[in-house]
């Protein structure tokens, strides 16, 4: 649910040469702002200073602190870990006792924990395609107003399609350009990124996507939504196997769909932002 008030399901863009299932434009740190804003809840953020003032901003915070971006590659509570990939994530610490940070990784490490120092060098590189700032973080969470969880999805809908109808490249053309590069064959990175990383979350996202707005009784929009995660889904074994033909098929079928699921929005009456 938090994803789909991020606006992340809705677009497609190609930057620092890979592709992104996410809009043109779409920054994850902001769209988290725009989340926890849609439910009703506050939050206070602060970024940037020392590495030591970082760790005494942990230490003194009360409750459950939301951390990142952090650099994925340099979490070395990861197998194979230990190179930056440009490749942000975000975590809940719990706590900072012994030297050791003590957090929870929704990339499947519940209860995990990192030295200080390893800790920090991953919080403090923010070579991302967004700009960020190092050592961001948000704590003090608290409700300042009631919103139904449906209520908040209903507002968030006429930003989704804006960002389905960016100022640049549209996310149909992105997926167009994208098929070109494949057709002419992707490098090892694009490969990797693609693989361990974008396709998954891009599935994930628009099946997110897809039952939220069945929830909402937007039948149509639900439907495209569902036949977007499926073709984006179905990328992963072609990719890695190497399939190029089966994989521009895919793209083929998928680069109208955003157009679709705009027409679908508007067709149910949802305004544009």
């Amino acid at each position: 649910m938090i994803e789909v008030l991020t606006g992340s399901p809705f677009g497609f863009h190609l930057g620092g040469g890979l592709a992104w299932f996410d809009p043109l434009g779409w920054d994850p740190d902001l769209g988290f702002d725009s989340a926890i804003d849609l439910l009703g809840w506050a939050c206070e953020r602060a970024s940037g200073g020392s590495a030591a003032d970082a760790v005494e901003r942990l230490r003194a915070a009360d409750g459950p602190v939301f951390v990142g971006p952090v650099e994925f590659g340099l979490l070395l509570h990861h197998p194979g870990s230990g190179e930056v990939l440009d490749s942000d994530h975000f975590m809940v610490v719990t706590s900072v006792t012994d030297g050791v940070v003590h957090f929870h990784d929704p990339h499947g490490f519940p209860y995990a924990t990192l030295p200080v120092d390893e800790f920090i060098t991953a919080w403090e590189s923010v070579t991302f395609e967004y700009a960020a700032e190092p050592f961001t973080m948000r704590t003090g969470f608290r409700r300042v107003r009631e919103v139904a969880v449906a209520d908040a999805l209903r507002a968030s809908l006429p930003a989704a399609r804006r960002l389905l109808n960016p100022d640049g490249e549209s996310p149909g053309a992105a997926v167009e350009r994208f098929a070109g590069l494949v057709a002419a064959g992707l490098s090892p990175r694009h490969e990797a990124h693609l693989v361990h990383f974008a396709v998954r979350v891009g599935a994930r996202r628009l099946a997110d996507a897809t039952a939220w707005l069945a929830r909402l009784g937007l039948a149509d929009a639900a439907a495209v939504a569902e036949r977007q995660a499926r073709l984006v889904g179905g990328l992963q074994y072609p990719l890695v196997r190497g399939h190029r033909e089966r994989v521009s098929e895919l793209l083929a079928r998928f680069a109208p769909t955003y157009e679709e699921l705009d027409a679908a929005l508007a067709a149910a009456g949802v305004p544009r932002l």
